[in-house]
């Protein structure tokens, strides 16, 4: 079967041969895509550079109501600022210390273990020896007994 373009129809519906052929018109399906509206023009804002010495330059402080319950809310002065700072100090100090004292501990551990594994050392060198010795004076007397 031969298909043939026609200029009405963007695409021909496909030939099913399958007996539920659903009524649902494929013509639909192929709708010219509707164009988005154009945004209104917008006036420029100007520039937002603003001179350093500017009133408009930083945070604005709000008038805040003795009632207004963000002026309720407890603010850190400078003082309690200097103070928590301080504790914080203090605090990581004792713990720089406690962990050179334990680092301390440590390094002292470890050489008396290098004194004691050095002395073991010592001390199985000469038994080596002292065995080495008694088995060459054991072989010297029983070849010398061999022989009377």
């Amino acid at each position: 079967m031969t298909t043939e373009y026609l200029p009405t129809k963007p695409n021909p519906p496909e030939r099913s041969d399958s007996s539920s052929a659903s009524s649902v018109d494929n013509s639909d399906i192929h709708q010219p895509v509707p164009i988005r509206p154009r945004l209104p023009n917008r006036k420029s804002s100007g520039t937002l550079i603003v001179p350093r010495d500017s009133s408009q330059v930083g945070p604005l402080e709000p008038e805040l109501e003795p009632d207004d319950v963000r002026a309720m809310s407890p603010r850190r002065t400078s003082e309690d600022i200097e103070v928590m700072g301080r504790e914080a100090r203090e605090e990581l100090h004792k713990h720089a210390r406690a962990l050179q004292d334990s680092l301390l501990m440590i390094f002292n551990r470890i050489e008396a273990v290098k004194e004691e594994h050095d002395k073991l050392d010592n001390h199985n060198k000469f038994l080596q020896k002292y065995i080495g010795d008694l088995m060459s004076t054991s072989k010297i007397t029983s070849t010398a007994r061999g022989r009377k």
